[in-house]
């Protein structure tokens, strides 16, 4: 038997192959300049948040030791924890939404990823130079030059990333301290562990991973095509102009060379961060950063051709050659609309909550030792711990009046007239409600309603009663039990 031809031998793929690297190049446009204006917005945000003052305190601390969150003037308790499921709620239809209007809008302009991407290889840029100075570096023999080189871009690295680590722990400890802690290595050791961590994270994910996260890490590329359709704005190539592609002098007519507008430079290529080439089609790697479009744009300009060979389209306009305002028109579909009014509901709802809520958080437990007892002269007692946190930033004052059977009180001893609450404190009270043997005789074995009110009422002034309610009150219910 004879043995078998080459083209007969079966071919090995190895599912472990080295990643080839990725070396973008630089480019400017519109869609580059908003590039920027993102990350320039969103790291002013989460660098500069911590150190703004509110009230002589850290404007935007999430305190765990203290158990509140405080953004600007908003304190928020561990029971409003409804509100960070109301808030990822509204970033999902959010996401829903912006990706079936316009695909990964989120990805190729404000993904930290993308936007620590951007800021890594700046530096890599600006240390090592363009693409092909880079690729001329890695190729190069070790010398105190290529040494010089690399180490300098890596200590600009780990500065960005370890003052990354550092601003995020900043809104966990008030970041002045830090800042005193930092000058002095005197961390305690879960902040040494988290801006090691969150640093690290930084420096691997944006330094060396880098497209791997969006390609194969991120699960959103993966359900995007659940999420779009063909009338979603896209990166999209037009082949129908651009084919067949090829080379050409530029005064050329490349009609009469038979060849359409793609002059085939791959700058296209060159300048995408995740290596595609956007003229075989969308594909799940494409973040939608449009530095194709700028480059393309770039090179259509100096050829005398008209832009927008690559440009943001939809998969019908493209094969129904459609204009821009047909596609648009076609883009605001019943499920963008739908989308829109449920993301539109779920943020006016949030916001509406976060205004109506009650100045005071309010428990009342039952004392565990009892359900009740009978004290001097055949008074009922029934003994309860009021807990109350404060969800102002003042101190408030508070008046307690109770609202239950007939000739029920708060016993002689209990503070109920001046009630002293720290801003954003806690404080505990212990309640004892007495009920008069004749008005307990009728209710010998029941569980009567009872009714706290707990009123705030400024400083010096007066308590109030039922009757007048303050137009800050929190009512809270509980019972009275009567023994046998």
């Amino acid at each position: 038997m004879p043995p078998p031809t080459a083209a007969a031998t079966p071919s090995t793929v190895s599912m472990y192959e080295k990643a080839v690297k990725i070396y973008p190049r630089a480019v400017r446009g519109r869609f580059a300049t908003w590039r920027w204006v993102l990350v320039v917005l969103t790291q002013a945000v989460f660098y500069g948040a911590p150190w703004l003052l509110w009230n002589d305190r850290q404007a935007v601390l999430f305190d765990l030791a203290e158990r509140r969150f405080q953004i600007f003037g908003l304190v928020l308790l561990p029971q409003d924890f409804i509100f960070l499921a109301a808030l990822l709620v509204i970033s999902a239809l959010a996401l829903f939404f912006f990706t079936a209007l316009a695909g990964r809008l989120w990805c190729g302009y404000a993904c930290p990823q993308t936007v620590y991407t951007e800021l890594f290889l700046w530096l890599e840029q600006r240390i090592e130079g363009d693409r092909l100075a880079r690729m001329r570096l890695d190729a190069a023999p070790w010398s105190a030059h290529k040494l010089a080189r690399k180490g300098g871009k890596h200590a600009a690295w780990l500065a960005l990333a370890l003052f990354t680590g550092f601003s995020f722990v900043g809104y966990f400890t008030p970041i002045r301290t830090l800042a005193q802690e930092a000058a002095a290595l005197a961390f305690s050791p879960w902040e040494w562990f988290w801006v090691l961590f969150y640093g690290g994270a930084t420096y691997g994910n944006a330094g060396f991973l880098r497209e791997q996260v969006c390609k194969y890490m991120c699960p959103y590329a993966r359900f995007q095509s659940a999420l779009i359709d063909g009338d979603s704005l896209v990166i999209a190539y037009d082949g129908a102009r651009g084919e067949p592609r090829g080379s050409r002098p530029k005064k050329a007519d490349p009609a009469q060379r038979g060849l359409g507008s793609c002059i085939d430079c791959t700058l296209c290529v060159q300048v995408c961060p995740t290596g595609i080439d956007i003229r075989n089609g969308l594909q799940n790697e494409c973040i939608g950063c449009a530095a194709c479009i700028d480059v393309c744009d770039d090179v259509m300009d100096k050829m005398g051709y008209a832009p927008g060979l690559i440009r943001y389209a939809t998969g019908h306009g493209m094969a129904e050659g459609l204009n821009r305002s047909q596609m648009l028109r076609r883009v605001l579909r019943p499920r963008v609309w739908i989308y829109g009014a449920l993301l539109l509901a779920a943020a006016a709802a949030f916001v509406a909550s976060l205004a109506g809520r009650a100045p005071l958080q309010v428990d009342i437990l039952k004392d565990r030792g009892a359900l009740a007892r009978v004290v001097d002269d055949g008074v009922v007692e029934n003994v309860y711990r009021l807990q109350v946190a404060n969800r102002r930033e003042d101190a408030q004052r508070l008046s307690l009046q109770v609202d239950g059977p007939p000739g029920l009180r708060l016993a002689a001893d209990t503070p109920a007239r001046d009630l002293a609450l720290p801003g954003a404190g806690r404080a505990q009270w212990v309640l004892h409600l007495h009920l008069p043997p004749e008005a307990a005789q009728g209710l010998r074995g029941q569980a009567v309603p009872v009714r706290l009110h707990l009123a705030v009422r400024p400083d010096g002034a007066a308590p109030t009663s039922i009757a007048t309610p303050a137009a800050a009150e929190v009512v809270e219910k509980t019972t009275f039990y009567v023994p046998r």
